[in-house]
């Protein structure tokens, strides 16, 4: 990817904008950069032609930071086919968000004191409770996919991503923990790529009769990933080119708001990821003039250690990352 620096924002659409806003504020230490929307067009096709979402949908957007290094992207849609269950946990197209803390058990006893929060499985959340703090921000992000090979493949050989782990598989079928989580039985198979200096992206394929279709970024459970680029044409035309590959329409500018400025462009996959490609010029940003929240930088990512902890050319061998948070 031409010029590519780093995972930009992961996003995905909830069913209450605000709620989701206050919910990461108050329990997850979430920062609100900017507020957005209605992003809309009333008479014309734009919103097919850039989002792919039925031309009628109606976003509203919030940026939200969480830890040192991680952008989250919140949307609150409308749309006339609007899907509005999320896709379960074994679905092509299910998401969660891994975050580190230091005592998962006094964590998971503050989310449960805040109400409306279900714990799912497993044991080992019985550790000595202690005081919870944030510390690097979310230790991954998981997406769950319709072939992993294929999926993988793109990501490695398209995007630049390194794998730091091999393909592991496992049968749910007797499972408890995979059984609470809303697994059904059958073959899982799941691998993590690291994509950019800092971001571990898990993909999971589940062999276990779940919905085989993604949701759209309209639907509730929609979701992308955006890298940051230096010249997003480039990357355009560089993405163009990719069988499979279709870049939404040309790159544009944001001619106004909080984010004027910023330019962008979306692209479908392959494989069933949706992702866009952005070059926001932080530090000169409008809606810096009216907050001290600040969105994570290319600087930020590009000083952060391997989250591996590891060479790419060293595999991880046992998987270190706990699902705190689901």
């Amino acid at each position: 990817m031409p010029t590519a620096r780093a995972v930009d924002h992961l996003a995905w659409t909830v069913p209450d904008l605000d709620a989701a806003v206050d919910f990461l504020g108050e329990h997850l230490g979430g920062a609100c950069c900017y507020r957005q929307g209605p992003v809309q067009d009333p008479v014309g096709d734009w919103m097919t032609r850039k989002l792919a979402v039925h031309p009628r949908a109606v976003a509203h957007i919030a940026m939200v930071r969480l830890g040192r290094l991680r952008n989250l992207e919140l949307f609150g849609y409308t749309a006339p086919d609007q899907r509005t269950t999320p896709p379960a946990a074994d679905d092509v197209g299910a998401f969660h968000l891994g975050v580190h803390v230091q005592d998962v058990a006094a964590a998971a006893d503050r989310l449960a004191a805040a109400g409306g929060v279900r714990r799912l499985g497993p044991s080992f959340l019985d550790t000595p409770a202690g005081r919870i703090k944030l510390t690097t921000g979310p230790e991954h992000v998981s997406y769950g996919v319709a072939d992993l090979d294929a999926t993988l493949a793109f990501v490695v050989e398209v995007l630049g991503g390194t794998p730091v782990g091999a393909v592991t598989t496992m049968d749910t079928t007797a499972d408890p923990d995979a059984q609470e989580l809303g697994v059904r039985p059958g073959t899982v198979r799941r691998v993590t790529v690291r994509l950019g200096p800092a971001t571990l992206v898990e993909l999971v394929e589940h062999r276990t009769g779940g919905r085989r279709v993604p949701p759209r970024n309209s639907d509730v459970g929609g979701h992308h990933l955006a890298l940051h680029v230096e010249d997003v044409d480039a990357a355009a035309r560089y993405l163009d080119r990719q069988p499979g590959v279709t870049v939404l329409g040309t790159p544009e500018t944001v001619p106004d708001g909080p984010i004027a400025g910023d330019r962008w462009v979306y692209f479908a996959t392959p494989v069933g990821l949706q992702m866009e490609v952005l070059h926001m010029p932080d530090g000169a940003l409008p809606y810096e003039r009216d907050t001290t929240a600040r969105r994570a930088t290319v600087s930020d990512w590009l000083a952060a250690p391997d989250p591996t902890n590891r060479t790419p050319t060293r595999p991880m061998t046992q998987r270190r990352m706990i699902d705190a948070l689901d």
